[in-house]
């Protein structure tokens, strides 16, 4: 996960979509693939952090707990210090590193 902070930008940056959308074709299919991709990620992070964050759970938390947890507040920061998913997905996607596929085009060229 480290490698993404030092090559993903962490604030919106201005692209040629038609640059972007070349490989598939349809600007509107570029989108949609790369939404589901960062959708994957966000989910996999989710997880990610839930598992880290449960070392940190107690049976009981009372509030001098909550606030002395310094473990946990760097865990939660390193999260929300990451580049957000829709970029990594962008990232991902202009490497050619997200392989996808259309199954209505597959169906429709197989049936000639």
């Amino acid at each position: 996960m480290s490698n993404y902070r030092k090559k993903v930008p962490t604030t919106t940056v201005t692209r040629d979509m038609d640059v972007l959308s070349k490989p598939v074709g349809n600007v509107y299919e570029t989108v949609r693939i790369i939404a589901k991709r960062a959708n994957q990620i966000s989910t996999e992070t989710k997880h990610e952090l839930e598992q880290k964050l449960q070392d940190f759970a107690s049976v009981s938390d009372s509030m001098e707990e909550v606030f002395e947890n310094r473990e946990q507040i760097e865990v939660s920061r390193y999260y929300e210090r990451m580049p957000k998913p829709t970029l990594r997905a962008i990232e991902e996607f202009s490497e050619g590193k997200v392989y996808y596929k259309n199954p209505a085009k597959i169906n429709t060229e197989n049936v000639h």
